[in-house]
């Protein structure tokens, strides 16, 4: 990984150049750093989590101008495929991201002191929320959605397996979406305490709690009504699917492995509904009004703020898995 030098991005008549303030490192940057994913080819500048100041504006767009503080989502839908006209912006067909490369396209991140974004994914920013905090919206949008996939009614019990970012930030979408008990689970004891620190109940830990029976003993024997993985792997989707009541839910937003080992028979016999959930469908402003009413809380999240030219220090450190260090905000 290197920092170097590019020329300021060409905007086209319905895109924003923006001057970026702050770009998060997601897990998915650090597991694409390595190669594994095929997502991120380089040469390519990564960051999809971001905001920032309009610099420029192309010749269509009046409704915002040079100056102006905005975010934007991580997903360039093309607005004009099946399933972008039927409101499903997440599964367009010609879906490309910020800060990613495949064999099928590139498209240069937020990683840098400039980068051009579409209008149409362009959202303005509040002035009470600070840019570092509105780097996390892009994450906060990922576990609205995923809550919002969930079938939830009020009183409802959920248990979160992974209390990282995401899981940590799908515990207190739980609660506004009505749960009433919100159970945490994790490997790690600090995550732990964090996510009671920002609104789950109870927390777990599979390393001293047989989980499932634990659940079943705080919701009267039957089990949760919902359960959200938060990680991606086969450990802790087992870990979900026998932790629900027959004819629960179990949703999916952890995509670390591209392909897990399901227990079928459990799945098929208790009835249980499996949901994908896929970054996000429009959910930015729903998540700007809840941050900057403090209804969603970011700050205990992040770990550091640094400048540009540390990057690559922030990602080795990441990438070696550093006790207690969550979110990282490069300020370009």
């Amino acid at each position: 990984m290197e920092v170097v030098d590019m020329p300021v991005p060409e905007h086209g008549p319905d895109d924003l150049l923006v001057r970026v303030k702050a770009c998060g490192i997601c897990g998915s940057d650090v597991h694409g750093f390595d190669g594994s994913t095929g997502r991120r080819i380089p040469p390519i500048v990564m960051g999809h989590e971001a905001a920032g100041v309009v610099e420029a504006v192309g010749r269509n767009i009046t409704d915002l101008k040079p100056g102006d503080r905005v975010t934007f989502d991580s997903t360039v839908s093309c607005g004009d495929c099946h399933f972008c006209r039927k409101g499903r912006i997440n599964l367009c067909d010609r879906r490309q991201v910020l800060g990613v490369s495949t064999g099928e396209f590139r498209r240069h991140g937020a990683f840098a002191e400039y980068v051009t974004v579409p209008r149409r994914i362009s959202y303005r920013l509040p002035e009470a929320i600070p840019f570092e905090h509105a780097a996390m919206i892009e994450a906060v949008s990922v576990a609205v959605h995923g809550v919002n996939r969930t079938p939830i009614r009020l009183g409802d019990s959920a248990v979160v397996v992974g209390s990282g970012m995401i899981g940590l930030l799908v515990v207190q979408a739980l609660r506004l979406a009505g749960c009433d008990q919100v159970i945490a689970v994790d490997l790690e004891d600090n995550k732990l305490a964090l996510a009671r620190q920002l609104g789950a109940d109870e927390t777990l830990n599979p390393m001293k709690d047989d989980v499932p029976r634990r659940v079943a003993e705080m919701t009267g024997g039957l089990g949760a009504d919902v359960a959200i993985d938060a990680v991606g792997a086969t450990a802790p989707i087992k870990t979900c699917i026998s932790s629900v009541r027959k004819g629960g839910a179990v949703t999916l937003i952890g995509n670390i492995t591209p392909n897990v080992e399901l227990p079928l028979q459990p799945a098929v016999t208790r009835e249980i509904t499996l949901y994908g959930s896929c970054a996000s469908n429009g959910e930015y402003p729903e998540c700007i009004a809840l941050m900057a009413r403090g209804a969603i809380r970011v700050d205990p999240i992040i770990s550091a703020k640094a400048p540009l030219l540390e990057g690559p220090r922030w990602f080795d450190r990441l990438y070696g898995k550093e006790a207690g260090l969550m979110k990282v905000i490069i300020q370009p």
